[in-house]
């Protein structure tokens, strides 16, 4: 399963691919995708580091995403937060596995492969695309009630 971190790592990009137009700041992203806002912050602050959206200070500040989204996979989202572990070794370290897996732990890591390639194909374009076809909105439609008022983001 996805942390929730991840989640609110990809609840947030989606939030910002779906606003192309306009910068978005902490507070507007936390209301629009129910984050609470200081653990968003952290996670838009790791989204930055891995070069998935820009900030800006400042008048008209906020989050934007840095690259198109056609071109962000969700598990380059995941990874940028909660790096996606696949098990190469015996997580019980028991010696006479050495490095094959047990039954149990090589199905685990088939499972994880599988949704690894699921994450790696789809992109956060085909996200909003999608939610746009089937009408069920990925984040809350509505304008956050605090706007874009002029005041400073702490991005």
């Amino acid at each position: 399963m996805l942390s929730q971190t991840s989640e609110y790592a990809l609840r947030a990009v989606v939030c910002l691919a779906a606003r192309p137009e306009a910068s978005l700041t902490t507070q507007e992203i936390a209301e629009i995708t129910k984050v609470p806002v200081g653990y968003l912050s952290k996670v838009l602050q790791a989204l930055r580091r891995a070069g998935l959206v820009r900030s800006q200070r400042g008048l008209r500040g906020g989050f934007v995403l840095a690259r198109p989204p056609a071109e962000v996979t969700l598990l380059e989202v995941v990874n940028a937060v909660d790096p996606w572990k696949r098990i190469h070794t015996c997580p019980l370290g028991l010696a006479n596995h050495g490095e094959k897996l047990c039954t149990l732990h090589h199905r685990l890591d088939q499972s994880l492969a599988h949704t690894e390639r699921a994450l790696a194909e789809s992109t956060v374009a085909e996200m909003v695309a999608e939610s746009k076809i089937h009408q069920v909105p990925l984040c809350d439609e509505r304008k956050p009630a605090s706007g874009a008022s002029g005041e400073p983001d702490a991005a």
